[in-house]
C-alpha cells in the first residue's frame, strides 16, 4: 500500500517522473549499504527478535509519513518532497535488516524436504498482499492520503502482532572467532563461487533493473492512459494478481524437473510482457500485459527462492540472504531509478520498451555462460 501512496503523492506534489525514479534510489542506497552487515547479524543475534524490532520500527516510520501528510503540520508545503524521502530511506535501513533475517528464518521453521513447497506458499500470500494492498490505496488516495496512510499503519501494527506468536529458533553455530568482516567476506565469496546461486541471482538482477517499469506507473497511468489513482491502483495489482495465480499452479505442479530451463523462459516472458505493456495504450490491455509480467516473475522467483535455502547451508543462510537483498531487493529500487532517468531523456513508453529488450538481452547471456543453471533440476539438490 505505502509504495503507492508514496509515488503518487510524490508526483503529485513535484510532477516529475525522475522523482519517481528517486523514490527507488532513496531507498536503494541505504538497504544496499545496510545489507553489507544485516547477514552478519541475522546469522549472529535471534532472527525473530530481528524480525520484530524492526517491523516496530518500520511502524514508527509509517507513523510519520502520516503526520507528514497532515494539512496542520505544514512540512509538505515548507520542505517539499524532502521529508518523503528521508522516511523512504529510513524503510530502506528497515528492509536492510528484515529481509536478512526473514528467509533464514522461514527456513528454521520448515524440514528441509518442505523448502520448495514453503517458497512457493511464501510467494502466494506474499503476493496476495500485493493485490490488496494497492488496490485498496488506490481507492483511499482518491479519498486522502491521511486515510491511506492510516489504513497502511493499522496493517503493519497487525504484522507485528502476528509475529508475536511465532515460535522462537536459535540461530545455528557460527565459526567461533570470526570477526565481523572474515564474516561478511565468508557469504560473498560463497555467492561468487556458486555458479547455480550467482547465475540465479545475476539474472533476477538485471532483469528487475532494467523491467522496472512499474515505477513509471504513475505517469503512465496520467499521461498514456487517461487514468487516475484508481486505475492506478488496479495497474499496480496486477503483476501480484498473476503471481499469485502462478503461485497456485505452481503448489500444485512445482517447478522442480529441467528448473533452470523453466527459469531462463520465465524471465524472457517476463521480457517480453514488459516490452508489449509499454506498447499498450489501452488501460485494459496494459493490465493484462502487467498480468503477465507478475505470472513470469514469480515462476523465477519461486525457483531462485528454492535454489537459494537449498544450497545454501544453516549458518550461512542470513550473509547468503543479505547478498540476494543487495542482488535483488536493491535492484527494484534502482531499477526504478534507471527507469525513471531513462523516462526522461526518452519518455516513458520508450523506456519501458528498451528495458523489456535488455531483459531478454540478458537471458540469452546467462543461459549461454552458466551451463549448470541451464541444465538445473531441483530434485539434484534435495
Amino acid at each position: 500500500m505505502q509504495s503507492v501512496i508514496v509515488g503518487w503523492q510524490v508526483y503529485s506534489i513535484s510532477g516529475s517522473v525522475l522523482d519517481l525514479g528517486l523514490i527507488g534510489l532513496a531507498e536503494a542506497i541505504p538497504f544496499i549499504l545496510i545489507s553489507i552487515f544485516s547477514g552478519h547479524i541475522a546469522d549472529t543475534f535471534n532472527r525473530k527478535k530481528i524480525i520484530v524490532l524492526f517491523t516496530s520500527i518500520f511502524i514508527l516510520a509509517s507513523a510519520a509519513l502520516l503526520y507528514l501528510s497532515v494539512e496542520t503540520s505544514g512540512l509538505l508545503k515548507l520542505y517539499g518532497t524532502f521529508p518523503i524521502f528521508i522516511l523512504v530511506g529510513i524503510i530502506g535501513i528497515i528492509r536492510g535488516f528484515m529481509s536478512a533475517a526473514l528467509s533464514p528464518f522461514l527456513s528454521q521453521l520448515l524440514p528441509r524436504k518442505l523448502y520448495g513447497n514453503g517458497a512457493t506458499w511464501n510467494s502466494t500470500i506474499w503476493h496476495l498482499a500485493s493485490i490488496i494492498g494497492p488496490s485498496i490505496s488506490g481507492f483511499l488516495v482518491a479519498i486522502d492520503y491521511m486515510t491511506a496512510y492510516g489504513l497502511a499503519l493499522v496493517f503493519i501494527s497487525i504484522a507485528l502482532f502476528s509475529l508475536l506468536f511465532i515460535p522462537k529458533k536459535e540461530t545455528p553455530a557460527k565459526e567461533e572467532g570470526e570477526s565481523i568482516w572474515e564474516s561478511i567476506s565468508v557469504g560473498v565469496k560463497f555467492v561468487m563461487k556458486n555458479q547455480l546461486v550467482l547465475g540465479a541471482l545475476s539474472l533476477d538482477l538485471f532483469a528487475v533493473l532494467f523491467g522496472g517499469a512499474v515505477a513509471l506507473l504513475p505517469d503512465f497511468a496520467k499521461n498514456v492512459l487517461n487514468a487516475g489513482p484508481v486505475e492506478l491502483g488496479y495497474l499496480r495489482a496486477a503483476p501480484a494478481f498473476g503471481a499469485a495465480i502462478m503461485a497456485l499452479i505452481i503448489a500444485y505442479r512445482p517447478p522442480v524437473h529441467n528448473a533452470g530451463k523453466i527459469l531462463l523462459y520465465s524471465v524472457a516472458g517476463f521480457g517480453v510482457s514488459t516490452i508489449l505493456f509499454g506498447l499498450s495504450t489501452n488501460f485494459w490491455l496494459a493490465l493484462f500485459f502487467l498480468f503477465l509480467t507478475g505470472a513470469f516473475d514469480n515462476v523465477s522467483v519461486v525457483i531462485r527462492h528454492s535454489i537459494l535455502q537449498l544450497a545454501t547451508p544453516d549458518n550461512m543462510r542470513g550473509r547468503v540472504s543479505a547478498v540476494n537483498g543487495i542482488f535483488i531487493g536493491s535492484s527494484n529500487e534502482i531499477g526504478a531509478f534507471e527507469s525513471g532517468l531513462t523516462a526522461k531523456w526518452w519518455g516513458t513508453k520508450a523506456a519501458i520498451i528498451v528495458g523489456g529488450s535488455l531483459t531478454i538481452l540478458v537471458v540469452a547471456i546467462t543461459g549461454k555462460i552458466s551451463p549448470k543453471l541451464r541444465k538445473l533440476n531441483l530434485k539434484d539438490l534435495e
